[in-house]
């Protein structure tokens, strides 16, 4: 009998047809079901492949006591109650890595739009309001010189920075941990998180979220931030306050922010809806080709390792009790 699995929504087809080839594969996505359903009708699933719009709660983790892994198809995995499934004995695992250079690719995409107005200037000339050029007309803002600050210097806020570094920015970053050898190397600054917000002309967080972090983008946080000055945000929308964002660029404050996630995600700040001064793109910061086909095989080279008996590669910091 095969191993069996639920897939919560449907991913690259070569990564389907290697599950369904080796497993007993259940897709939730179109079957009617929704997955607390789909896990009672199947008490036997060993395996949970889950997304970061899938609460996987301490009422979904019970239903099965097969479990032996949940899979989160995301780099990021509050979605998870990651606690109760460790303290089950149940391994969960993410997809780092594999879509850091299409992320900073997003993250550079958002900067040069808001920065130049591009999503502005397109609405502008598909509207027919394009009568010539004109000295003042949809006037931006040039990066060089400017300064670029980035919260979480990991992978990805490193991957951004080096980018930025070829547009002649200048880069500063806060870090739990400060990272001497990157300093000096790439002559990066690094500042306390308060100086680095007033002292920034862009701000990019690239933090996982949790508690600690709710919000930490709120009206005092962009009363703090410089005049013109750029927010990004491709990391967590529970990290900002939107309506607060909203105050801050209806009013000037802000030169601009470019959004990929959000705090009610999927639904959005109507007020965010009606600004010129802000480019939302629908959380595709990993969505190439390329990363999503390696996210999926990192997902079943992780299922693969727990059913040959091995801790898999890329389980989550949390979970290092398990692996001493």
């Amino acid at each position: 009998m095969k191993n069996k699995i639920i897939l919560t929504k449907i991913f690259q087809k070569e990564a389907v047809d290697i599950l369904k080839k080796d497993y007993d594969l259940i897709i939730v996505e179109g079957s009617g079901k929704d997955l607390k359903t789909t896990l009672k009708n199947n008490p036997d699933t060993e395996v949970i492949i889950s997304f970061l719009s899938d609460k996987i709660d301490r009422d979904i983790i019970e239903i099965s006591d097969n479990l032996k892994i949940i899979s989160n198809y995301a780099v990021g995995y509050n979605n998870i109650d990651f606690i109760f499934a460790r303290d089950s004995g149940i391994f969960v695992t993410n997809t780092p890595d594999v879509l850091t250079a299409a992320t900073a690719d997003l993250t550079m995409a958002l900067i040069l739009g808001v920065s130049r107005r591009i999503v502005e200037s397109d609405k502008y000339m598909r509207s027919g309001k394009f009568k010539g050029w004109g000295a003042n007309l949809l006037l931006g803002r040039e990066l060089g010189g400017l300064t670029l600050g980035i919260i979480g210097l990991g992978k990805i806020g490193l991957a951004t920075a080096l980018r930025a570094r070829a547009f002649g920015i200048n880069i500063a970053y806060y870090s739990n941990n400060r990272k001497p050898d990157l300093e000096k190397k790439f002559n990066f600054e690094y500042m306390e998180l308060e100086e680095l917000i007033k002292n920034s002309d862009i701000i990019s967080p690239h933090i996982p979220y949790s508690d600690d972090v709710h919000h930490l983008f709120n009206k005092n946080t962009f009363e703090k931030m410089k005049d013109n000055a750029i927010f990004i945000n491709v990391s967590r929308g529970g990290i900002m306050n939107e309506s607060h964002l909203a105050d801050a660029l209806e009013s000037k404050k802000l030169f601009g922010a470019g959004l990929d996630v959000f705090e009610f995600e999927p639904r959005v700040n109507d007020r965010l809806n009606k600004l010129d001064n802000v480019i939302m793109v629908p959380h595709i910061g990993s969505a190439t080709y390329t990363a999503r086909l390696g996210m999926a095989n990192i997902v079943i080279k992780n299922i693969k390792q727990v059913f040959s008996g091995k801790v898999p590669e890329n389980l989550i910091p949390e979970h290092n009790v398990l692996k001493s």
